[in-house]
């Protein structure tokens, strides 16, 4: 129940954002949802006595992290502005299975035959979902995967950041430097738009979501087993659905919801897979509470 509350509250918050696409430039949502963001993670890791000095928390691996959340963030964003929310879902929902690929490719994890075939019939189904060169195609499905490319290396990177390091320190860290990014990204993104009452309760209203669902994705990787409540993270595509149709008046056509099921069922066979060999960190947990990036 926890993961899929954390979910729906993704779902929200990509919802309001893409609403505020049609009137403010990318680098702006960035900065505004940011600062209320950071501001509410702030209170969070104060609350928890989870501040550490700066000196100490800026080490490579984290700076790595930090880079691959700033690139995951402006190319989901762009992404989110010009497809269905639930397309933009379901391939991000190949995330996980890109970071056992690049696990196995880059850490000399071992990944068996059948989790390889797995993972291939996953992308199978993202170039379902895409269609490469086929009528329906949008090149902005590609800077999903683009997206996807960035958080596989920001999860990688987490796995390296000391463990003495919360995880609440470098999600605060993280968020102030792509709400600082995106002030950067002004310019270069249709400048700076008067905001009004809406727009601005609308990014508030974003970031709290955002807190939500990291408080309760927090919760149930606590006290929960990862390998079992880990495929409860595609009940994203389920909101994705519903708020796409019920918000935006988009219907799925049947390629997309070939490609979804795909997608799903190679990423749960492979957390399956991975339960069943015994792995000590399996997908679920390399990829942590890494169902969204920070900086959304």
């Amino acid at each position: 129940m926890f993961m899929a509350i954390s979910q729906a509250a993704f779902t929200l918050n990509d919802t309001l954002v893409k609403l505020a696409t049609g009137s403010l430039g990318i680098g702006q949502i960035m900065l505004v949802r940011g600062l209320f963001a950071t501001t509410l993670i702030a209170m969070l890791v104060w609350r928890l006595g989870h501040l550490r000095p700066f000196r100490k928390a800026v080490s490579p691996p984290v700076l790595c992290r930090i880079f691959g959340e700033i690139g995951g963030t402006v190319f989901y964003l762009i992404a989110l502005a010009h497809l269905p929310i639930a397309n933009v879902s379901a391939v991000f929902q190949a995330l996980p299975l890109a970071v056992a690929m690049s696990a196995a490719l880059f850490f000399g994890e071992h990944v068996g035959a059948r989790r390889w075939l797995a993972i291939s019939a996953g992308f199978v189904g993202v170039l379902i979902i895409v269609r490469p060169g086929l009528e329906g195609f949008s090149a902005y499905s590609l800077y999903v995967l683009v997206c996807v490319a960035f958080c596989a290396f920001r999860d990688l990177a987490t796995r390296r950041i000391a463990s003495d390091i919360p995880s609440t320190f470098v999600s605060l860290l993280t968020a102030a430097t792509v709400t600082l990014s995106g002030g950067l990204l002004i310019p270069f993104t249709g400048g700076w738009t008067p905001l009004t009452l809406p727009l601005i309760l609308t990014l508030a209203g974003a970031a709290m979501l955002v807190l939500t669902g990291y408080q309760f994705i927090i919760q149930c990787m606590r006290v929960g087993d990862i390998s079992f409540v880990a495929p409860f993270r595609y009940t994203a595509l389920l909101w994705a659905l519903t708020t796409g149709y019920l918000v935006f008046a988009n219907v799925p056509d049947l390629p997309m919801l070939i490609g979804s099921a795909i997608v799903v069922a190679s990423g749960v066979y492979t957390l399956y897979r991975e339960r069943v060999v015994g792995k000590t960190r399996p997908v679920a947990e390399t990829t942590g509470s890494a169902t969204a990036v920070d900086g959304l």
